[in-house]
């Protein structure tokens, strides 16, 4: 396991489309889960400990961006053959154990991943209602263990201003997690 700091935010880059089948048997991509007011795109998966960390927070945020107009999508994009805690079975497991409000999809050809530029887990984009990119940063300051009660949500605060402005925050701090598992070629 690799610790891979997330990239600075590029403003106003747009989100690239997909078709992904999600654990609740539909197909999903920006159309279906985009909000009025914008979308999140988390790249997850079952086995980080530093999505383990926060994925009770990861739950709590998107219900209530949802109620701000933001959607949200979790994509999965590890080699599930290296890290078998990532396979489809366990992926229904876990959306179905933490009840996700949000489509929890397969990138099986990584192609997303490779799309958006991820590098870790998680990795998370919010965009604008015209899924412009505003904020490439962390939820939080959790890292392998989870932050504070009280700890800043910055994920949640950005993605609040997002869905009122339009606008991310012009200070972000990068997020951290495992590296993406990426398919030998």
């Amino acid at each position: 396991m690799v610790s891979t700091p997330t990239p600075v935010c590029a403003f106003g880059w747009r989100a690239v489309d997909f078709d992904l089948p999600g654990v609740d048997g539909k197909r999903h991509g920006l159309a279906s889960a985009r909000g009025p007011n914008g979308l999140l795109v988390m790249f997850i998966c079952n086995h980080c400990p530093y999505v383990k960390a926060v994925l009770d927070r990861i739950v709590r945020d998107t219900r209530e961006l949802a109620a701000l107009g933001v959607g949200s999508i979790a994509i999965m994009s590890n080699d599930p053959s290296e890290y078998p805690e990532d396979a489809w079975d366990n992926m229904v497991r876990i959306a179905r154990g933490k009840n996700f409000p949000f489509p929890y999809v397969l990138d099986e050809t990584q192609e997303v991943a490779r799309a958006y530029g991820a590098v870790c887990t998680p990795d998370f984009f919010g965009f604008n209602a015209r899924l412009e990119l505003q904020y490439r940063g962390r939820l939080d300051e959790s890292r392998k263990e989870t932050a504070p009660e009280d700890a800043r949500r910055d994920l949640f605060e950005a993605m609040k201003q997002v869905a009122l402005t339009g606008q991310g925050p012009r200070e972000q701090i990068p997020g951290i997690g495992c590296s993406i598992k990426w398919k030998e070629s």
